[in-house]
């Protein structure tokens, strides 16, 4: 996506509900995953926090394919890593921040490469462990809602209550991965050190969707920015966290300068905590077309989330000074403007 006038005020917006977000002068920032729909709205914003603010920040973007990295961030003055969250190669930079989003993050994905995307999380993150043991440098990982099973009623869910995951569903290969990843966190914090941070987003919308983005809000998106139905491949009484992506954005940031060693929070906008079916609607309202209903095929269904309710409790992550700046309505409005 290009950045435009009414993006860099967007950014504007969601940086006043990050707490001491002036301790970014200076610092330098390696981020993984940074072309993806979550990590890129956090690079645009250092970006802009650089271009608008002088805050001199050393931007490290660490991905597999240079030139799509290159293209997301055209003119944006930043040094490249090459960086494969399936490799155990080391990685020898010198860092004070890192933040690690780079994972398998579609459902399509999870179907095709269940070992890639555990090793995304479990792998690639030790690369960054190492990292951070050696710079003395604090890492924030971004983990999941998905890492609370399934669960008997509609409550959110706080950060200390875990359901069950069937571990023999091949589907489980992610939440499975991101509950290992967040043990490795808090072991290389006890054995040796490091000073760790997680999230745990919902489901995140917006327009930085990637091309091969299958989950169910970007195939909404794409459906309604052509000016084509919403099609809708169950009824969509699932119950979700959903959360525009700069807001998002912000509450990663808010959690790296201000979390609390060891511990994770929801990602979680307390207004837009809704069913599948509402952000269809309401994509489909900015977009002027209709939700139609069909069949899903077996493949479809092999990737669907295994939680009926993956809605989050906010208390912790608002308690840090962060809140979310974009409604359901107006979030899913600029989802279509800017995509």
């Amino acid at each position: 996506m290009k950045v435009n006038g009414e993006y860099r005020n967007d950014m504007d917006r969601v940086i006043k509900h990050v707490p001491g977000i002036e301790r970014l002068k200076g610092k330098k920032v390696f981020l993984t995953g940074c072309t993806g729909m979550l990590v890129s709205p956090v690079a645009d914003i250092l970006f802009h926090l650089n271009e608008a603010y002088g805050y001199g920040i050393r931007v490290i973007l660490a991905a597999r394919n240079m030139e799509r990295t290159k293209k997301r961030f055209e003119g944006k003055d930043f040094e490249f890593v090459q960086y494969d969250a399936t490799s155990s190669d080391p990685i020898d930079i010198d860092t004070d921040l890192i933040i690690h989003g780079a994972s398998n993050a579609n459902p399509a994905a999870y179907t095709k490469e269940p070992v890639e995307t555990m090793l995304a999380n479990t792998t690639g993150l030790k690369v960054l462990l190492d990292l951070a043991r050696k710079n003395d440098a604090r890492i924030l990982y971004v983990s999941s809602s998905e890492v609370y099973g399934k669960k008997d009623n509609s409550d959110p869910f706080p950060e200390d209550y875990y359901g069950s995951v069937d571990i023999l569903n091949p589907r489980a290969c992610y939440p499975n991965a991101k509950r290992m990843a967040e043990t490795m966190c808090v072991a290389y914090s006890e054995e040796y050190g490091i000073d760790p941070v997680i999230v745990r987003p919902g489901h995140i919308y917006g327009p930085t969707i990637t091309e091969s983005d299958s989950r169910a809000t970007a195939q909404f998106t794409r459906k309604a920015a052509n000016g084509e139905d919403i099609v809708m491949k169950s009824m969509g009484t699932q119950l979700r966290s959903y959360c525009y992506m700069l807001d998002c954005a912000s509450a990663v940031l808010c959690v790296l300068l201000n979390g609390e060693k060891n511990t994770a929070y929801n990602i979680s906008n307390p207004g837009s905590v809704c069913s599948i079916r509402d952000i269809a609607e309401a994509l489909a309202r900015a977009g002027n077309v209709k939700v139609v209903f069909d069949v899903p095929s077996d493949t479809e269904k092999k990737g669907y989330n295994l939680m009926d309710n993956s809605s989050l409790r906010s208390e912790r992550l608002e308690s840090l000074g962060w809140r979310a700046e974009f409604s359901l309505d107006e979030g899913a409005a600029r989802t279509l403007r800017q995509f």
